[in-house]
């Protein structure tokens, strides 16, 4: 694969993903935990396809069942994780504007470097601490906004998300896994059993079918496809690179619902996810800097 490729399928990741708050907002009457089970419903045949299809494509590779068990403890750890994320994600979907949860969804980076500093021992540069504390800033600044509007519980349930993802990560460099599909998938499964778990079969059958449709669609498309995506462009674009380009994730969720819904954000919601997304690209281009090298090229 080339460069360009990589970079064009990681910016199609972010295209997909950045989509999700426009679709639930088309849902009209189910809960977070009935739209989390039939995304999840969406989300899981496409990823165990993906990972049946290219599991055959390679010769010698291990068996699907032999690559979910390899994925150990620490692998379950970071599942556990990511089902917390895609929850908190879906609840402040609902109770936010989508550019206040997308901006907060942004923190998942800074938790990343901060959780790897502290249980992995990397070197945290000092560019990437000057980034930290601007986020922080960022998050105050979004978290009075949403205190004011009495949306603070929506506000924490994206810091979640974004933490959750951050868990995700760094579980995946913890266990040195470099396949994250068997982790999504355990994720995807566990979403489902949970939201089963507390909603109920009925509740589940009783979702209006445009609703479960319009979610199922979400995890399958967006959700899915954007992972099996960004999985294959990460192959060839460098980490602080691919993080930088997903970045139109966050901008393009807030256009897609102003464009299309006419959704606004607050003052204090511009503001705080400008700091935020400063934050996060200038943490991204100093780690371009410091890993700068020749585009890798594959067959």
């Amino acid at each position: 694969m080339r460069y360009g490729t990589g970079v064009a399928l990681v910016l199609g990741a972010g295209v997909l993903w950045s989509l999700q708050g426009l679709i639930v907002r088309q849902i009209g009457q189910a809960s977070a935990v009935e739209v989390q089970f039939w995304r999840a419903a969406g989300t899981v045949p496409v990823l165990l396809g993906w990972s049946v299809l290219t599991g055959r494509a390679a010769v010698g590779r291990a068996s699907l069942w032999q690559r979910i068990v390899s994925v150990g403890g620490v692998g379950a750890i970071g599942a556990v994780a990511l089902a917390a994320a895609f929850f908190g994600a879906i609840h402040a979907f609902q109770t936010l504007t989508v550019a206040n949860a997308v901006f907060l969804f942004s923190t998942s980076p800074v938790f990343a470097a901060l959780l790897g500093w502290g249980l992995l021992r990397e070197r945290v540069r000092p560019a990437t601490w000057a980034a930290i504390a601007l986020a922080g800033v960022g998050i105050v600044v979004m978290l009075q906004g949403g205190f004011a509007a009495g949306r603070m519980g929506g506000s924490l349930a994206a810091l979640v998300a974004g933490a959750g993802f951050a868990v995700f990560t760094v579980c995946l460099r913890w266990g040195r896994l470099s396949d994250m599909m068997p982790v999504a998938m355990l994720a995807g499964a566990l979403s489902l059993v949970v939201a089963l778990a507390v909603g109920g079969p009925q509740a589940m059958i009783a979702v209006p079918a445009r609703d479960a449709a319009l979610a199922a669609l979400m995890g399958a498309v967006a959700l899915a496809g954007g992972m099996i995506l960004y999985t294959l462009g990460s192959r060839v674009v460098p980490a602080a690179e691919a993080t930088l380009l997903s970045l139109i994730e966050v901008m393009l969720g807030p256009l897609w619902v102003w464009m299309l819904l006419g959704e606004t954000a607050s003052g204090a919601t511009l503001t705080g996810g400008a700091i935020l997304l400063v934050a996060v690209a200038l943490n991204a281009v100093s780690g371009l800097r410091r890993t700068a090298r020749p585009a890798r090229v594959t067959p």
